[in-house]
């Protein structure tokens, strides 16, 4: 595998540092950009290079791995002032993780293609701990002699790679299918798990006996084992995952496609950050079932 290629990562959060780590376990030269001093220090003592801006990133890197919040982030970092394009990138490619809309990733590519960068459109999907592994899943939207040039990057950061197309916002298409089922089954087992709790069942029991049981789902087991231990600290927030839905769902309005449990949940997840969880772990909406303000 070439370990020479110089990656740059602009978003070191959750999933952004994980897979850093991965990356700079397996012996590529990381470079990361992030707006939290902290985050970027903790990446220093691991051996990677912090970045001032995105801009001083792009000069010292082939190949850019975004995982930041959503579109406007994106925009400022590869867009802004002091952003990645704002030095000579012809020939460089720039790999979206962000989970947002397909119509945000097909404006990005162009603009991105205006400087002469090539676009990988590849959202991902599993946790922190699988993307430390090299173990979450990508969804990959992008030309094949593009993907090919770029493949011990992308075999480095995930065992799961599903190559959706060659069309770009694809991938991004896939993602907010993926999680719109996956935040109708989290609301889904956040009740039936509030309702067990409600007529009097040992909510631990039940869990076990929905996690080997017909009603069983991987986020199911995730999140409420989680929520069983009172644990709301933030994997994966739940303002995150609200916006994701509201994504998915419009979406599917623009195709002309009704969502109707889409729509049930992210009333769930609206009212979830509503009632002051945003900042906590998405696992929270079984707060707001207990809470009683469904």
């Amino acid at each position: 595998m070439q370990r020479d290629m110089k990656l740059g990562l602009i978003g070191i959060g959750a999933m952004g540092m994980a897979m850093a780590k991965n990356l700079r376990r397996k012996e590529f030269q990381v470079h990361v950009r992030d707006i939290r001093p902290e985050a970027e220090a903790e990446a220093s003592a691991l051996g990677m290079t912090a970045s001032p801006s995105p801009a001083v990133l792009s000069a010292q890197v082939d190949f850019v791995i975004v995982v930041v919040v959503n579109a406007q982030q994106i925009d400022e970092v590869l867009f802004g002032v002091n952003g990645f394009t704002r030095v000579p990138v012809r020939d460089k490619c720039v790999m979206l993780c962000s989970t947002i809309s397909p119509e945000d990733t097909v404006r990005i590519a162009q603009r991105l293609a205006e400087h002469g960068v090539a676009t990988i459109d590849a959202p991902i999907s599993g946790g922190p701990s699988r993307a430390e592994a090299g173990t979450m899943s990508m969804m990959i939207a992008g030309e094949d002699a593009v993907l090919q040039r770029y493949a011990n990057v992308l075999d480095a950061l995930s065992d799961k790679q599903y190559r959706i197309s060659a069309t770009i916002g694809d991938g991004a298409k896939t993602k907010l299918v993926n999680n719109l089922l996956a935040g109708i089954n989290l609301v889904a087992g956040a009740e039936a798990l509030a309702l067990g709790m409600k007529i009097g069942l040992d909510p631990h029991k039940l869990f076990d006996v929905i996690c080997a049981s017909s009603g069983h789902s991987w986020i199911f087991q995730d999140r409420m084992a989680r929520a069983l231990k009172d644990d709301f600290e933030a994997r994966a927030f739940a303002h995150i995952l609200t916006k994701d839905i509201t994504l998915a769902t419009a979406m599917a309005d623009n195709a002309k496609y009704d969502t109707p449990l889409g729509d049930a949940a992210l009333d769930i997840f609206r009212k979830t950050v509503d009632n002051g969880w945003a900042g906590l772990d998405d696992a929270a909406v079984i707060k707001t079932y207990l809470k009683g303000t469904t």
